[in-house]
């Protein structure tokens, strides 16, 4: 995956703080959905394999298989463990309120088991970005 992103400044030789834009749903028109009110530029750290200097426009990339890997964790495992919460409930016999209830208890535990494993591989498993161009 790759981004557009402008130097802010330089950490060392090897690496770089870059800036990136992130789009908005209403594609600049913030009447439409009011989504600028949250933050539109990332700061990240990029290794700088082009000897960019600070001010430049540059492009960044990271590996697809890492930001697909983050959203998968971050939105469609708690909707899994929700089902099967909901699931296992209804194939003990429990009544409708119990089952709602052991739905979002596995909500909440899977959000805590996402919080306790990224925790512990937050540094093998992060993101990386380099500058490409």
């Amino acid at each position: 995956m790759t981004q557009d992103a402008v130097v802010l400044r330089l950490l060392s030789k090897e690496m770089a703080e870059v800036a990136v834009t992130r789009g908005t749903a209403c594609g600049g028109n913030c009447g439409s959905c009011e989504s600028c009110m949250f933050q539109s530029e990332l700061r990240v750290e990029a290794r700088n394999l082009i000897q960019a200097k600070p001010g430049q426009k540059v492009t960044i990339s990271s590996k697809s298989s890492r930001i697909f890997g983050a959203a998968f964790l971050v939105y469609i495992m708690p909707l899994l463990f929700f089902f099967a919460g909901y699931a296992v409930a209804a194939l003990s016999g429990a009544g409708e309120g119990i089952r709602i209830l052991v739905s979002f208890g596995s909500l909440i535990l899977s959000a805590a088991l996402l919080v306790f494993t990224q925790r512990r591989t937050k540094k093998e498993k992060a993101i990386t970005f380099d500058i490409i161009a």
